[in-house]
């Protein structure tokens, strides 16, 4: 049997309690709190508890944590996130924000329908690629203007990423104390300190280039909801800054994770690409499968704490433990081109093997972006170039395809799969990304997708009419295209790949609930 509920939660399951109309009072435990929902509130009530992550211990630790809800929340939710409100008078005849000595602090938050949380869509299979993007974006924006960790500061130095790794491995032994189960935490712990060994610098070199930043913390598809149609992110950690202030890497690989979880490797791939793509940080790739691996095994923890709780978990520690198994093994690394003029079809060909990619292991550079990133413009801004000059110059395509090489070299070296997406005019353009995709020991394919004239000009019209593309090709620059292209040889034909199309519907199946 539950024990019973202490005096004031008890009282505050009478909706006259409220200073507003309740038709009745639900309420929510967890572990850490008591979430009371009344009417069109909710008001979350923090346990005096102390654990070994929180300290919820004294009534000052929990206002302070309270306000920092308020504070840190208000970031990317204040219409959600409405104020910090004492509680008087005493726990069998409690007030809510009245007069007083406080015997207890409650956030008071707006609510929101349920059904529009992540992953509730997920698991209904109604989570798609616009939401995904949105997300991104979102993220994207969020972390750019997030506060960063004082270079003086613990948060991001490499023994402070590691630890909290071993950590996991020290007690995942004590709760999953089977010998096959030992055997695969030894080799992902031997994974874990040799990944560490080989990126130690490059943890050292994030913290210095302020890539660590006050972070939601705790950002899984449950903390993210669809609000009027935007994805918003709520109930960030508050109690713990050594897991909010964190690499933004760390923060991203946690939803890459969920939804390599809920069995959506397509919207995983998408999720990484379209964040990349927002926000320029490729070097977060470099890490990414180091704290994905991290998340994997904090949430093989958390699933094994519950069973022991709770019951059987339905193999969820043991479903966390295979997906970090496969994140260590990536697939073999592959380097894909386009090849065609503007409006044939490559980006959404490049945009169909990343969705239908099953390891969630590919990332797309889109010369349209890198090039006018390069040049300090925004994807969708407009560069006023004429054709053949200003970012479109000659000098201006070899530098930028010279970025697109220094990005794929290191993308592929970590263990990535690569796609260019490019129009690669020139034979010698492609000659020379098939050479670095020798060099690097990765396969090479190309692809090539074919439209009527008829078709291309309808396209480039479209798109341009649109305005929400990266690519500022018009009529005379496809005229010019089709003027320059030269067509891929027989021995470069070996190489085309089939322009693949992600699954009609979404794989709807979870390792967990």
């Amino acid at each position: 049997m539950p024990p019973p509920l202490p005096p004031l939660i008890a009282a505050l399951l009478d909706p006259a309690r409220y200073p507003h109309p309740a038709a009745g009072v639900e309420l929510i435990e967890t572990h850490a709190s008591w979430l009371l929902l009344a009417g069109d509130f909710a008001y979350k009530i923090k346990k005096p508890v102390v654990l070994p992550f929180l300290d919820y211990g004294t009534l000052d630790r929990r206002r302070a944590c309270c306000e920092a809800e308020l504070r840190l929340n208000g970031r990317f939710a204040p219409q959600l996130y409405l104020a910090v409100l004492p509680i008087v008078g005493q726990p069998d005849d409690p007030q809510i924000g009245g007069g007083g000595e406080a015997i207890e602090y409650a956030v008071r938050m707006r609510r929101f329908a349920e059904a529009g949380r992540l992953d509730r869509l997920c698991a209904r299979g109604q989570l798609g690629r616009q939401q995904v993007s949105e997300l991104a974006a979102t993220l994207a924006a969020f972390h750019a203007d997030a506060a960063t960790a004082p270079p003086d500061s613990r948060f991001g130095e490499p023994q402070q990423v590691l630890a909290p790794a071993l950590a996991n491995f020290d007690e995942l032994r004590d709760l999953l104390p089977g010998s096959a189960e030992g055997a695969r935490l030894a080799r992902l712990r031997a994974w874990t300190q040799s990944e560490f060994d080989r990126l130690r610098a490059h943890f050292a070199a994030r913290k210095a280039d302020g890539r660590i930043r006050e972070c939601h913390g705790d950002l899984h598809l449950g903390n993210l909801v669809l609000i009027d149609g935007r994805v918003t992110l709520f109930d960030c950690i508050e109690f713990s800054e050594a897991l909010r202030w964190i690499d933004v890497a760390s923060e991203l690989a946690f939803t890459y994770i969920d939804l390599l979880d809920h069995r959506q490797p397509g919207l995983a791939c998408w999720l990484l690409n379209e964040w990349l793509t927002c926000s320029g940080d490729y070097d977060a790739a470099q890490v990414l499968r180091f704290y994905a691996v991290y998340r994997a095994l904090v949430r093989a923890k958390v699933a094994a704490i519950r069973s022991r709780q709770d019951g059987p978990d339905d193999g969820q520690a043991d479903g966390y433990l295979a997906l970090a198994e496969r994140l260590v093994v990536p697939p073999p690394p592959r380097l894909i081109i386009t090849h065609g003029v503007a409006g044939c079809g490559k980006s959404r060909a490049s945009r169909d093997l990343l969705l239908a990619d099953g390891a969630a292991a590919t990332i797309r550079l889109r010369s349209d972006v890198e090039r006018k990133r390069l040049f300090g413009l925004a994807a969708s801004g407009a560069s006023g170039s004429p054709p053949d000059g200003g970012i479109y110059s000659s000098a201006a395509s070899e530098r930028t395809y010279r970025r697109l090489a220094e990005l794929a070299e290191g993308l592929l070296a970590s263990g990535w799969s690569v796609i260019i997406d490019a129009a690669f005019l020139e034979r010698e353009r492609r000659s020379a990304f098939h050479r670095l995709a020798a060099a690097v020991g990765a396969a090479f394919f190309i692809v090539s997708p074919q439209a009527t004239p008829g078709q291309l000009a309808a396209r480039v019209r479209g798109r341009l009419a649109r305005g929400r593309d990266a690519s500022e090709a018009n009529l005379s620059v496809l005229f010019r295209q089709l003027a320059r292209i030269e067509a891929l040889g027989e021995d470069e034909r070996e190489h085309l790949l089939p322009a693949l199309r992600p699954p009609s519907r979404p794989d709807r199946g979870r390792t967990s609930a």
